[in-house]
């Protein structure tokens, strides 16, 4: 007979653990959860979205109840648990039901800590906790107009952006002199408030609040100093205090909240404590990611793993985004007397970091305005890596161009962190990838969990699938689940409204996510780019990872240098400077590539610029979804079977077109007789000499799944094969979903249509003329890559931006 689990509490942590049970036993108990709210488990850290209307409720249920269903546990819900017998082992709920248990978790969770003054007990004062509390918060917007928020915390300026954006006029008043000072210095805490206030936001900092004015509702406020304000709601976020009143009543240990030990065990056999109800080691925990530590390890032991880690305690680290306004902190940044310190700051953009150091290594860190260095800063915390054999300056180089990218996870080792909310290291999502065939970051997402709670570490997600799949992770589909529409629907808008950045489009279509995601950014991008190409400014940020670094990653987290060589053609001169370059960086692996060009593997990140500069030559773009080759064979020029200059014609397609644009990659095969020793036939598009010109062929793939290209005609000239292969271009930019080869849109399209808009002079000249404005507004070199003789662009590209300020302490 199975033994009997019961979790009191529904929320994060207690099913959390609940999950890890499953994963490692899930026939060893018969489960039962006890929850006081009338929802199941749902994601608390997305209450934020859902006041902002970017969620509904639905969408941040984690574990709908079909799961409980499907995993065989009793859920009793909307009835708190009232009552524990701990010698007859039974529990007693508020509706009077009885539930026998063997082992006993305690999940109970907080309570929103509410002022005790005159007043608090108003109609219209809510606090920031739940669902219900959300939907008060949303009724009340819709119809009343002032609202102050008591906190300057991060739930309560996320409270007091969610509420402005149902259109109220809201006040947050704070007792310290800066936003979130527990989380942030001065300097941080003073930015967050300017870009707030610029927001429309407005503040009272330094105001204790004595009184709640009002009748039966809420009318105003009243602060120590004898001032007031007329207010239509009050929010109270001020903080959390641990819900153990059941645990005490029933003779547990009980501090600040329900002590543990090392196992989550409370002072009573076979009764456990995990969440923020749990105090260790002196400290309850109120982030996610403890939470879910502790869990880990509760499950562990109640599932009598071997070699159980205990839990030493959690490092904390908070990440907020409210429109414009990214931060990240983490560690000790306010006891930090006796501390060195690292400090850059960009007044122009507005970028602040500081990291504190002891001995040489992080104690806390502070970022606003630029926190993709987050998760690396943190991991080096955790690790405790000294600093000093790195330059100062270095730990702090991605406050300019260039940040942002995440790649250096391919770098990190597998125990690190990728996903600080929920405890999810690089080791985690890549084994998951791998032996559960995952190919998008929301699969990852429903296994791992990662980026489901913040959702700030989705680019480094979707690096570790992009570097363990390549293609295969962007194969074509509508759009993503930020939007309902699909590609067609979204293009339309493009052009019906004129848009002409990624947020336009996803502020004024209504994006679930306002920010996007991996997958349709560089979709949007990508459309804007086709749609206005001399009004859209092309968004770096939007790329792929592959595009945003100029070279290909390698699974070891090295990278690919791969010039360009047109038509397969190089010079004395050229493999001199590669043979030179090659030796001086200690390059691994020099190969001719499939495309015919020189490339070198194994490339360290920190010598790309330096190498790209010593080779002065033209990026071949490996990476992009883009016009990418010509691969041809020496035709007339030298083999006795050629009939036509084939290399001629392929330096002419490859001048002609490159750096352009595409849904996918597109190769252009040109062989100079029948043999085809390119293997036109699958090319993108394909091109065979023949006694009396040019056999055209497109639509074909060489790659996982083999399909020969369609015949489209024999012709007479190079300048017809040209036009012809630009008006293919043109066609599957205007037509193709971003992701989707040549040969499915083919399919897609139908290459009867597609033939007959090819061969139609008419039409072959009007997407001439848009192909054109296209090629114009590239200037005929690469915007977005490494590789380019414009200096300035160059060192744009690669170089650092020098901060205003860096200071040593």
């Amino acid at each position: 007979m199975k033994e009997r689990l019961v979790i009191i509490g529904n929320g994060m942590a207690g099913v959390r653990t609940v999950e890890e049970i499953i994963n490692r036993d899930p026939d060893r108990y018969e489960i039962t959860i006890i929850g006081k709210e009338a929802y199941p488990n749902y994601n608390r850290i997305m209450l934020s979205n859902v006041l902002q209307n970017k969620m509904t409720v639905e969408e941040i249920i984690t574990n709908p109840i079909d799961w409980y269903t499907e995993n065989h546990i009793q859920l009793i819900n909307h009835d708190e648990a009232v009552g524990v017998d701990t010698q007859n082992k039974i529990i007693t709920t508020n509706s009077g039901q009885v539930v026998s248990f063997d082992k006993l978790i305690f999940a109970t969770g907080s309570h929103p800590f509410i002022l005790p003054i005159p007043g608090a007990d108003k109609k219209g004062v809510v606090a920031f906790r739940t669902i219900d509390d959300t939907v008060e918060m949303l009724q009340a917007a819709a119809k009343y107009k002032k609202a102050v928020v008591i906190g300057g915390g991060l739930l309560g300026l996320e409270a007091a952006k969610g509420l402005q954006d149902q259109g109220m006029d809201v006040t947050v008043v704070h007792l310290a002199k800066w936003l979130m000072e527990t989380q942030l210095d001065e300097k941080a805490g003073k930015l967050l408030q300017e870009e707030l206030e610029s927001q429309g936001l407005k503040f009272l900092l330094e105001h204790n609040t004595q009184e709640i004015l009002g009748n039966e509702r809420v009318s105003g406020m009243r602060f120590a100093d004898g001032s007031e304000m007329g207010t239509d709601l009050i929010v109270m976020s001020i903080g959390i205090r641990p819900a153990a009143e059941l645990a005490r009543e029933i003779g547990l240990t009980v501090n600040r909240g329900i002590v543990v030990n090392d196992y989550m065990e409370t002072n009573l056999p076979n009764i456990y404590a995990v969440g923020e109800c749990a105090e260790h080691n002196g400290i309850c925990y109120g982030l996610v990611a403890p939470l879910f530590e502790q869990g880990k390890v509760l499950a562990d032991k109640l599932t009598n793993q071997a070699d159980i880690t205990p839990y030493q305690g959690s490092t904390t680290f908070t990440s907020l985004k409210v429109s414009g306004a990214d931060l990240y902190s983490a560690g000790n940044v306010v006891n930090t007397e006796g501390l060195e310190s690292i400090e850059a700051f960009d007044s122009s953009s507005k970028k602040y970091k500081k990291i504190f150091l002891k001995e040489g290594k992080i104690t806390g860190i502070v970022l606003y305005g630029d926190t993709e260095d987050g998760s690396r800063y943190y991991n080096m915390m955790k690790k405790g890596q000294s600093l000093d054999e790195l330059q100062t300056i270095a730990v702090l180089q991605a406050i300019g161009e260039g940040a942002g990218t995440g790649d250096d996870v391919l770098s990190w080792d597998e125990d690190e962190t990728v996903c600080g909310c929920n405890g999810v290291s690089k080791g985690d999502i890549l084994r998951a990838i791998r032996e559960k065939g995952l190919t998008s970051v929301a699969e990852v997402g429903k296994v791992t969990k990662a980026g489901t709670s913040c959702g700030k570490c989705k680019p480094q997600v979707q690096t570790l699938l992009e570097a363990e799949l390549g293609d295969s992770v962007t194969a074509a589909s509508g759009m993503c689940g930020c939007t309902e529409l699909n590609r067609d629907q979204v293009v339309t808008q493009i052009y019906a409204k004129h848009l002409l950045s990624t947020k336009e489009v996803f502020d004024t279509l209504g994006w679930k996510n306002p920010e996007g995601c991996p997958k349709c950014r560089p979709a949007v991008n990508f459309y804007l780019n086709v749609a206005w190409p001399k009004e859209h400014e092309d968004e770096r940020e939007s790329r792929v990872v592959n595009e945003r670094m100029h070279a290909n990653i390698q699974k070891d987290g090295t990278f690919s240098v791969i010039p360009r060589m047109r038509g397969g053609q190089t010079t004395p001169q050229q493999l001199l400077k590669l043979a030179q370059v090659a030796e001086k960086y200690n390059v691994p692996l020099v190969k001719v590539t499939g495309s015919q060009r020189i490339g070198l593997y194994g490339v360290k990140k920190a010598d790309l610029p330096k190498i790209w500069e010593e080779l002065d030559m033209v990026a071949a773009q490996a990476y992009g979804k883009v016009f990418r080759s010509v691969k041809t064979c020496v035709g007339k020029s030298f083999c006795r079977f050629g009939t036509q200059d084939t290399m001629g014609l392929g330096v002419k397609l490859e001048e002609t077109f490159e750096y352009l644009d595409t849904p996918h990659k597109f190769k252009v095969g040109v062989s100079g007789c029948p043999r085809s020793c390119v293997e036109s036939a699958v090319k993108d598009f394909g091109i065979i000499g023949v006694e009396n010109g040019f056999q055209v062929m497109i639509g074909g793939n060489g790659g996982t799944e083999l399909v020969a290209a369609k015949m489209l005609g024999t012709f007479a000239t190079e300048a017809e094969v040209i036009e012809l292969c630009g008006a293919m271009l043109q066609y599957y930019r205007e037509t193709g979903i971003y992701g989707e080869r040549t040969a499915p849109w083919l399919e897609r399209m139908g290459f009867d249509n597609v033939k007959a808009v090819l061969l139609d002079a008419k039409k072959r000249e009007e997407l001439w003329a848009a192909l054109t404005e296209s090629l114009e507004a590239k200037g005929q070199r690469d915007p977005w890559g490494p590789i380019t003789k414009d200096v300035d662009l160059r060192e744009k590209m690669y170089t650092i931006e020098k901060p205003e300020k860096v200071e040593v302490y």
